[in-house]
């Protein structure tokens, strides 16, 4: 079994070295993706074996599809990992065990990622377990070309889940959290817009590209909660969260993460929604949408 492990960067010398220390019993080959940080990452990737590439960044996907297409991977299995996430000493014992014998039909593994927030794992809310497609066979998989939410697409097999400890575990404080959700909103925003004014193609996740559960939320968000007010809706979805699927179970922690990521953020998406709205309103040239777009949101949008 021959695995290669891509992680994308920019300034994550808190993290870098514990994510690729967590997968170096079962990484072959390292890639880390940096977009010319400016702290101690890129060292810190290359003294513990790791091949640095550099590249403008526009946004995860495009990077990450860039990763695929430039990395010399030759390895016949590939793993997405964040910079600020663990593999957990069971799940890489069961990688290395059970990855050689999968069957020539499996095109795709899911993997069952759990949540640190001010150092407690958020349990329920309907946050565990997020099933995710990050393991797939070199040449059957691809990243979503989207600003926000992207997921692997896998095609020629079907995907199995393993169990195991998966973690996603931010160091970083409040603020960097507030900041980083403030920027998904604006792309989440510019998600919902091509939704609705037809922008820019996109393909449907569909259950049989990856992870049936990403794709059942997926057709959730687009054909029901985008369609109702986001006052409404952001509410509600924090109560059903919290209240519903049993988040207030996670203490303190989990209040403040169900408040600001299941209703903070949902209303701060609905609100730029709006605001973007105003902005295309009475232009019916999708260009010149395009371009209003790109001059409101500093995105790069036709890159």
């Amino acid at each position: 079994m021959c695995l290669a492990v891509v992680i994308l960067t920019f300034n994550e010398e808190r993290h870098i070295s514990r994510a690729i220390d967590s997968i170096a019993d079962i990484a072959r080959e390292i890639f880390v993706v940096d977009s010319y940080s400016v702290d101690r990452t890129v060292d810190l990737a290359r003294t513990r074996g790791a091949v640095v590439l550099q590249n403008r960044f526009i946004n995860q996907a495009k990077q990450f599809q860039w990763a695929l297409e430039h990395a010399p991977i030759t390895c016949d299995w590939i793993m997405r990992l964040d910079a600020d996430e663990v593999i957990e000493p069971d799940l890489v014992a069961r990688i290395r065990d059970e990855l050689p014998t999968i069957p020539d039909d499996v095109v795709g593994i899911n993997l069952k990622r759990k949540h640190i927030f001010l150092g407690r794992w958020i349990r329920h809310g309907g946050r565990y377990p997020l099933l995710l497609t990050r393991i797939w066979r070199k040449g059957h998989g691809r990243v979503e070309d989207r600003w926000m939410d992207e997921h692997v697409v896998v095609t020629g097999g079907r995907t199995v889940t393993f169990d195991g400890g998966f973690a996603d575990h931010n160091l970083n404080d409040l603020t960097y959290f507030v900041d980083k959700h403030n920027r998904y909103a604006t792309r989440e925003a510019v998600e919902v817009l091509n939704q609705r004014h037809g922008l820019y193609r996109r393909d449907p996740l569909s259950a049989e590209d990856g992870s049936r559960q990403a794709a059942v939320k997926r057709l959730i968000k687009h054909r029901l909660y985008n369609r109702i007010p986001y006052q409404i809706s952001a509410s509600a979805y924090f109560f059903y969260r919290y209240v519903v699927q049993l988040g207030f179970l996670d203490g303190k922690e989990g209040l403040a993460y169900h408040l600001l990521q299941g209703l903070w953020y949902r209303f701060l998406v609905g609100a730029k929604v709006d605001e973007l709205e105003r902005e295309l309103a009475g232009l019916d040239d999708v260009t010149v949408k395009r371009a209003v777009l790109r001059r409101f949101t500093g995105l790069e949008l036709d890159a």
